[in-house]
């Protein structure tokens, strides 16, 4: 066996190891996601809808909705490649990996791969409560797949940052809780941005978030306070860069070696 059939073989086995630690796990992967996101469109969607009614000319419940999903989709993605990486460094077990035949990109794209399709199906977790609540259509089915493959792999990426830099179980926690959430509550889930003032907007722009939420919701509703295009390419590049790095530090050890 040649060493890329190797390569291509041991990609594939610890792609389908990472993908099964969460899918064995459904009470912890599925259920806090369907219990939240049901809460959310519960208070948020039906209670608080009925009183704004429509925002940016849809219903606000539709409007939450790309948010939520984003919400999801980032924060699991996340989870999963901070907490695998670190679990692995923790118990030692990422050794195996790192002995086995396995080129660096290889390793990266198995952990990212696998933590982006958890956020991919969780965010399809939360459409689907959706559904329960209200109708809801894809206006630009291109634009909803462009945003959601790039969103999860981004988080992804940064989750193996994460995972290599943490020094206990609390850092991974706040980074979730403490980071990547209230820059999705600050991002447009909840507000359109032309609802709030001038100097504020402005800052909300800044915010990464808002991009991602806008382009998801352009390719559920047709609708997005910027430009889609220029974030998707944005967004695209900049996962581009992030998976680089972290190769580069898989590659030099950080982390991984004492």
């Amino acid at each position: 066996m040649s060493l890329s059939n190797l390569d291509v073989t041991g990609f594939y086995a610890l792609l389908k190891r990472e993908v099964l630690r969460f899918v064995r796990r459904p009470r912890n992967t599925f259920v806090p996601p369907f219990i939240t996101n049901v809460l959310y469109f519960s208070v948020f969607g039906v209670i608080l809808g009925e009183r704004i009614n429509e925002i940016a000319g849809v219903p606000y419940i539709l409007f939450i909705l790309p948010g939520l999903i984003v919400l999801g989709a980032v924060s699991n993605a996340f989870e999963n490649a901070s907490f695998s990486i670190f679990h692995g460094r923790w118990n030692r077990y990422i050794e195996e990996a790192l002995t086995s035949p396995l080129s660096y990109t290889s390793m990266v794209g198995a952990y990212v791969l696998s933590s982006a399709t958890r956020g991919i199906l969780v965010g399809a977790l939360v459409a689907l409560i959706g559904v329960a609540f209200t109708t809801v259509g894809v206006a630009q089915p291109f634009y909803l797949v462009a945003f959601m493959l790039v969103i999860t792999l981004l988080f992804a990426g940064f989750g193996v940052i994460g995972g290599l830099w943490a020094d206990d179980f609390d850092d991974l926690t706040m980074m979730n809780q403490f980071i990547l959430r209230p820059l999705v509550f600050f991002g447009g889930v909840f507000y359109s941005l032309n609802e709030i003032p001038g100097i504020f907007r402005q800052a909300s722009l800044a915010n990464p978030m808002v991009y991602m939420v806008n382009g998801v919701r352009y390719g559920f509703l047709g609708v997005s306070e910027v430009n889609p295009n220029i974030s998707l390419a944005v967004l695209s590049l900049l996962t581009l860069v992030v998976v680089v790095v972290n190769i580069v530090l898989f590659r030099r050890g950080y982390g991984l070696t004492d």
